[in-house]
């Protein structure tokens, strides 16, 4: 639904996204993360046409966004990081402007402002002048214009920033139930955000894709070996080099929360030991590690596998000395409301 085929931008001598290819499928929500000055924004702006690129091309259902704008802009929503709105208009006055400017008139208005309104929960304050909203009901406001004329495409910027936690999942059920009809692209810093409602995740850092697929693919792909969290009572000091001998175990090291317990009480180790063991993707080492401890008279407390978050992942890939990078250059302005419709 929408392709990205070698997309850059530059800034003079400052490159913010460096050749760019991805696709979003058909009801498809594909998750794009990335540290601050990453590109994320950038990418965006070049795909809902409000950025010309450098280099490279965009399509929305095949339609080229640059050779044929106005019918690709058609099909797509935009909900910018920063949302440009009217503060002297009320709400429903503002979405009745908008709906005008999407070409709509007559009942079509009326219907797709009250769909709008009731989706994203702004009954309680549809009359009321957006200059006097809260940033979340301002936010749920450019949602809403964005879902106005029904496009097959969203793109959202950080759609839950400024909300409290009791909107942001409201709004996360919002995205989640769009999600089913349309196609979502969703920039967000949030990585809970990503893992409840993406089906595939995109990382890019200094404005290249480090890396991309599902969350699950990705954790099997970064991670490395898999470990075991291993907590033993009645086990003598040595039981780590013991458990070192299974076969199939690569490393053997003392859990960090049972070392910094030990070391705030200043006294003998306790009598259960906490280890993470380390072991290859060929071979299951639980039933080993059962047996050892069996034959010892230890007693297994616990055995769990570890599994590594999105977060590990993320920080893998994107941390770099932030002291040898080069000054990045100020993004654009944020959209005006006149930009905006400039752009629909």
């Amino acid at each position: 639904m929408i392709e990205a085929q070698n997309l850059s931008r530059r800034y003079g001598d400052f490159t913010a996204v460096d050749d760019v290819s991805f696709a979003v499928d058909e009801g498809e929500i594909l998750g794009m993360l990335g540290p601050n000055g990453a590109g994320k924004t950038t990418a965006i702006r070049m795909i809902t046409g409000f950025l010309p690129p450098t280099a490279g091309r965009v399509t929305v259902g095949g339609k080229d966004l640059f050779e044929s704008p106005r019918e690709a802009r058609r099909e797509v929503g935009y909900l910018p990081e920063n949302v440009a709105l009217y503060p002297e208009m009320r709400v429903d006055e503002y979405l009745a402007y908008r709906a005008r400017l999407e070409g709509m008139s007559g009942p079509a208005v009326k219907e797709a402002i009250g769909s709008a309104v009731e989706r994203c929960l702004l009954a309680d304050v549809r009359h009321q002048i957006i200059g006097t909203l809260s940033k979340g009901y301002r936010q749920r406001v450019g949602l809403a214009t964005a879902i106005l004329h029904r496009p097959r495409v969203l793109v959202l910027d950080e759609p839950t920033v400024g909300l409290d936690p009791k909107q942001i999942i409201a709004i996360r059920e919002l995205i989640r139930e769009l999600g089913r009809e349309r196609t979502l692209l969703l920039s967000t810093h949030i990585l809970p955000e990503v893992e409840l409602l993406c089906d595939r995740v995109l990382i890019i850092d200094r404005g290249k894709i480090v890396a991309q697929g599902t969350p699950e693919t990705l954790r099997q792909s970064w991670v490395g070996n898999p470990t075991l969290r291993v907590t033993l009572k009645g086990a003598p000091e040595g039981a780590a080099n013991l458990l070192a001998g299974i076969a199939g175990v690569t490393a053997v090291r003392p859990s960090g929360a049972a070392t910094a317990i030990a070391a705030a009480a200043a006294t003998a180790p306790p009598s259960e030991t906490s280890l993470v063991v380390e072991c290859s993707r060929a071979t299951d080492v639980r039933e080993g590690i059962f047996r050892a401890a069996v034959e010892r008279g230890w007693v297994l407390l616990e055995l769990t596998a570890e599994k590594a978050s999105l977060e590990d992942i993320f920080v893998r890939l994107t941390t770099r000395d932030l002291a040898a990078e080069p000054e990045a250059v100020p993004p654009p302005a944020p959209e005006t409301p006149a930009a905006q419709e400039v752009a629909s």
